[in-house]
């Protein structure tokens, strides 16, 4: 009985062993490999375990990069995956190279990947060109018209230029810089409405794609429309403009005349206070005349006659304006 027990740990404890071995020797990954042609040591796939490496994002790909008839090997697919780079991805950017007859290397491939570019995309857009719509620019002609373009822009990428090179934002934005150019340069925007293509021919023969990631194969107007008139615009914001400003100056010259007339005001009645002080003063300059005998009592009644004469003669000229006016009034009535 305890031999029996005993074979049967004996067996366990096996099981187990090869159990754990297994699970960190990847046997059958290795023998899928070696069906499939690809000579790599089962000692390589330990040392993929123990530098922390799925040996199944490097053998997969390897069996398809043999089967495709890449010559790729081991130690480059491992350091790109420890780099952080996507191994997968990089061999079917080759595979679809290859088979589009397009040039390219691993190393180039491996340092678009790692420059955070779809390489695998990059192959595919190079085979089948790619269309970027450009949203709706707006440009104003000289004869103040606004005019508004849309473009398709078609686009191949560029495998040389796509570390380093510019986007597809670079690209859109510098479509509608060349866009807003030709149509600020057309003397009318019934040119532009006659002849789009004369947009797409400015702006294609730009250079646009110098510094970008991608080769511009054309540009096509894919709608213009007639927008607002900016000039007729501008210049009615213009004269309300000059509007304000005249009435500003109109009522600072307003101002100004009212604080004169305050002024004047002012000094009239100074002038009468001076008056009727004075006059104030003629009675006592007239007794003191009387009482040094400077001044005769028969001078002094004459000057009372021409006093009330001169009082008289106002009051009829008073009474003859006031039905002068009186008379105006009736004939506007």
């Amino acid at each position: 009985m305890e031999a029996i027990i005993g074979l049967l740990l004996t067996i366990a404890v096996i099981f187990i062993a090869l159990a754990i071995l297994l699970s960190f020797v990847p046997l059958g990954l290795w023998i899928s490999a070696l069906a499939a042609g690809v000579k790599i040591g089962i000692f390589n796939l330990v040392g993929m375990r123990l530098r922390r490496v799925p040996p199944t994002k490097i053998v997969n790909p390897l069996i398809k990069a043999v089967k495709a008839g890449l010559n790729v090997g081991v130690n480059k697919l491992e350091a790109h995956y420890l780099a952080g780079g996507n191994v997968d991805r990089v061999i079917n950017a080759l595979i679809a190279a290859q088979r589009a007859e397009i040039p390219l290397t691993f190393e180039r491939a491996a340092a678009i990947d790692l420059a955070g570019r779809n390489v695998l995309e990059a192959v595919q857009m190079s085979v089948n060109p790619k269309v970027i719509e450009t949203p709706i620019v707006a440009a104003v002609a000289k004869d103040g018209i606004e005019v508004k373009a849309k473009a398709r822009v078609t686009v191949r990428a560029n495998i040389d230029r796509l570390v380093g090179g510019a986007g597809e934002e670079t690209i859109i934005a510098r479509v509608g810089e060349g866009i807003v150019t030709t149509v600020g340069s057309a003397e009318s925007h019934k040119a532009v409405l006659e002849n789009p293509d004369s947009i797409s021919r400015t702006v294609l023969n730009k250079g646009l794609d110098a510094g970008t990631a991608f080769e511009i194969l054309s540009i096509d107007i894919a709608d213009v429309d007639v927008g607002r008139n900016i000039g007729a615009q501008l210049q009615t914001d213009q004269a309300e403009a000059d509007k304000r400003i005249a009435q500003a100056r109109a009522e600072e010259r307003r101002a100004m005349a009212v604080a004169r007339e305050q002024e004047m005001k002012a000094m009239v009645q100074e002038m009468r206070a001076k008056v009727v002080e004075s006059e104030a003063e003629v009675p006592k300059a007239m007794a003191e005349a009387l009482k040094q005998g400077k001044l005769g009592v028969m001078d002094y009644y004459n000057m009372r006659n021409i006093m009330a004469d001169t009082q008289m003669r106002d009051s009829i000229s008073k009474m003859g304006q006031k039905d002068d006016s009186i008379g105006k009034q009736d004939k506007s009535r």
